[in-house]
Parts: structure tokens; C-alpha cells; sequence
């Protein structure tokens, strides 16, 4: 692994361009996301609800593009190393990409735009938990499959550096999802409250 490490070149500027992205992205909507719940900014600046929620759709949308070029851009400036044989790198690569956007497509399918983009924040509830697939297979199919995708675009690259930003993606995401989660629980539990 220190090899690996090593192999990074830590100079490009690139590099800790799309660490912040990454970095930037989850903290970006779930400050907003909470603002919203407690405050209800976007909505009363935009005056419904679900206009907000596809606001915030559109915001969250648009960085992540922004995000996942910054990742290809910095991937361009550094060191390409065969980590595992190409040859059975390549086949993994597409496997990993595919089945991630097999489980982000299918989670926004299954979610919706409201589900997806935090309409819960918004006051727009779901009138069931989601359990048909990919949810029935783990419990965070999206942002699993964004990080599968990260390391397939890594592996498919040969980038040392894009194995180090996907792991980096992993634990923003898990730390996203310490705050996440409990959170929109504590929604769905306010609701069940008021309904009994």
C-alpha cells in the first residue's frame, strides 16, 4: 500500500481540486438540506415546497457533474500504474461501473426526484419505506454505487491517485450518511407521532 501511496502525485493541483469537490458535495446539501428543514429558506424563497426540492435537485445535480469532472481532470496528471493486471482490470473496471450505475439509476427510479434530492427535508414524505430493488440488496444502493463507479473510472484508468479520491468518496460518504440517516428516521418518526 505504501507503494501505492507513493505512486500519487500529491504536487498536482487537480488532485486537491477534486478532493474538495468531493469533499464539498455532501456537506454543501446536507447544510442546505438541514437549513431547509429547520428554516424552510428555499421554500419561502421560491414559495412551494416541491419547487425548492427541484431547486435543490438542480444545485445537487449540477456539482456532481462539476465533481466528477474535476475527478477525471485530476485522474489526467497522474501516474498510470498497472495495480492489478490490466487484463483483469479492465473487466472489473466495466463491472464496477456498470453495476453502480445500475444501482444509482435504479435508486433514483425507485425513489424519484423527491426521494432522491432530499424531499423529505422539504416536508415531502414518502408514503412507504422502499424496499423492491436495489434497496432490498443493501441500504444505501446510491451512494454505494456512485463509489463503485469512482473505482471503476480509477481502475479503468490505471490511477493510483483515483483508487486514493475513491476511497476518499467512501468515507465522505459514510461520514454523510452518520448524519443522514438518524436524520431523516427522526422525520419519518415525527410523522408516525403525529398520525397516532
Amino acid at each position: 500500500m505504501v507503494a501505492l501511496i507513493n505512486l500519487v502525485d500529491w504536487s498536482q493541483p487537480t488532485l486537491w481540486i477534486s478532493a474538495a469537490s468531493i469533499c464539498f458535495n455532501p456537506i454543501y446539501w446536507n447544510i442546505v438540506a438541514q437549513n431547509e428543514y429547520h428554516n424552510k429558506t428555499i421554500t419561502k424563497t421560491l414559495g412551494k415546497p416541491y419547487t425548492g426540492c427541484y431547486f435543490l435537485a438542480l444545485t445537487i445535480f449540477g456539482l456532481g457533474l462539476i465533481r466528477d469532472y474535476l475527478y477525471h481532470d485530476a485522474l489526467k496528471y497522474q501516474t498510470k500504474y498497472d495495480i492489478i493486471p490490466y487484463e483483469i482490470a479492465k473487466p472489473l473496471a466495466v463491472t464496477l461501473f456498470g453495476f453502480g450505475q445500475l444501482l444509482v439509476l435504479t435508486s433514483t427510479y425507485a425513489l424519484g426526484i423527491t426521494g432522491t434530492y432530499l424531499g423529505d427535508y422539504f416536508g415531502i414524505l414518502m408514503d412507504h419505506r422502499v424496499e423492491g430493488f436495489p434497496f432490498n440488496i443493501m441500504r444505501d444502493p446510491m451512494y454505494n454505487g456512485s463509489t463503485m463507479c469512482f473505482l471503476g473510472t480509477a481502475l479503468w484508468s490505471r490511477s493510483p491517485a483515483g483508487l486514493v479520491l475513491s476511497g476518499l468518496v467512501y468515507i465522505v460518504y459514510t461520514v454523510a450518511l452518520t448524519y443522514e440517516g438518524p436524520f431523516t428516521d427522526m422525520i419519518y418518526s415525527k410523522r408516525a407521532a403525529k398520525s397516532q
